[in-house]
């Protein structure tokens, strides 16, 4: 039996001084392009009513974490931010208000399975953008979207865009019952296309849509993908949803990020509330989605407003995974210098750390006495650039520790050069 007090749930993590300054700057990044497009933080609760997930499309209940409150309400961890941010769109605004731009960096809970190796608590980072159904919507999105992974840092990624409208066009042209659909959608959202396409072929669907399943493995590339797919179908609704996915692309290229975006007519998006464009963005090192999007105009209505949107998610921790698989490490800053002193010498060392600090430098006290050696031994080992050792009121010595060089300096002259950019 494991001691608990030593170790973590299932799922969850601690993230050491490099790995949490590496996710704050990655969020730093993020945020800078939200901010930028135009976007205002937003925030939810932690938990809230179950009802505001369950039923959503979104997360399963089986996979939220759920407890009574004392007067018997079910609350449950968020588990998606996007129904919560419904909610406030729905309760907190109304039409003059629009469009809205929300973003958000938040923890969320599901309940994954052990053998999946995934967390059940990881971070967030997207945006919402609510109130306008168009191509120019859809294209901002996956813009914003494109330019966070570039920001992070991330290179040799693809997000690939799909359209669920087409899916469901082709869904009712092939006449399959509800049973078959399901199936079909679970085998697709799992890139599963073999049993899909077993299926379909079983089926009395018509060669054309046969057709279309047999390459939807293929179906991935640039514009040409729609042509190829507009050889198999009628539907006059699975064509609309090719010419919307061909406007959004066409929108992407005068953005020039035509070289990120891949038309691939298998993402149909793995929450239900999806209602047209879909997108997933992929990076060489991971096999996980490091973000995922779409329209979902009716979901808003669940909560009492009917506002179109569009938003994603950026999966922090499939991200910085990709990043560090990339080898794009981000060094951890540690303090710039190391303050150490005499006893006679204290008051004058705080103060003028103080005063260093002011002016933008990282100063870390030592704790350590005024053993030297012992000082330098510690700036060594984290990687300080040098130690200002005061033995008195009035004196200071700047030990370079990179050529172990001893200066002995007034403090007055210490900060002067300091205030004239000299170091």
């Amino acid at each position: 039996m494991i001691d608990q007090r030593l170790h973590t749930p299932e799922g969850v993590k601690d993230y050491l001084p490099n790995e949490e300054a590496f996710k704050i700057e990655i969020e730093r990044r993020i945020e800078t392009i939200f901010t930028r497009y135009g976007y205002v933080p937003l925030s939810s609760p932690t938990f809230e009513y179950m009802e505001v997930f369950e039923g959503m499309g979104s997360i399963k209940p089986k996979q939220m974490y759920k407890f009574l409150d004392r007067d018997s309400s079910m609350l449950a961890l968020r588990s998606d931010m996007t129904p919560a941010i419904a909610r406030i769109a729905a309760t907190a605004y109304d039409k003059s208000d629009i469009p809205l731009r929300f973003y958000y960096i938040e923890d969320v809970f599901r309940y994954n399975e052990k053998y999946q190796g995934k967390l059940r608590e990881f971070t967030q980072a997207g945006i919402e953008l609510i109130g306008v159904n168009s191509a120019d919507a859809d294209a901002e999105v996956i813009a914003a979207a494109v330019n966070s992974l570039i920001a992070s840092g991330l290179k040799n990624f693809k997000v690939c865009i799909g359209n669920v409208l087409f899916f469901n066009a082709v869904i009712e042209e092939g006449g399959f019952d509800n049973d078959t659909y399901l199936k079909i959608q679970d085998f697709i959202t799992e890139k599963d296309f073999a049993e899909a396409y077993k299926l379909v072929k079983e089926s009395q669907a018509s060669e054309g849509i046969k057709s279309i399943f047999e390459h939807l493995p293929v179906f991935i590339g640039g514009k040409e993908i729609i042509s190829k797919a507009r050889e198999f179908i009628k539907s006059k609704a699975a064509i609309d949803a090719l010419i919307s996915l061909e406007n959004v692309f066409n929108i992407l290229k005068a953005y020039g990020l035509e070289k990120f975006i891949k038309i691939d007519l298998s993402i149909i998006g793995n929450f239900d509330y999806y209602t047209g464009i879909t997108f997933r963005g992929y990076a060489e090192g991971t096999g996980l989605s490091v973000i995922s999007g779409g329209r979902y105009d009716k979901l808003i209505k669940n909560y009492g407003a009917d506002f179109p949107s569009v938003g994603f998610a950026i999966k922090l921790n499939n991200l910085i995974s990709a990043l560090e698989n990339q080898k794009n490490a981000i060094p951890f800053v540690y303090a710039d210098t190391l303050i150490a002193f005499t006893e006679e010498g204290r008051n004058t060392a705080v103060e003028t750390a103080d005063e260093l600090r002011s002016k933008g430098l990282n100063i870390e006290n030592s704790l350590l006495g005024d053993d030297m050696q012992k000082n330098m031994n510690y700036a060594e080992k984290k990687n300080m650039g040098g130690i200002l050792y005061f033995s008195d009121s009035e004196n200071v010595k700047i030990i370079d520790m990179t050529s172990r060089d001893i200066k002995d300096v007034k403090i007055s002259e210490l900060l002067k050069n300091n205030m004239e950019g000299k170091h």
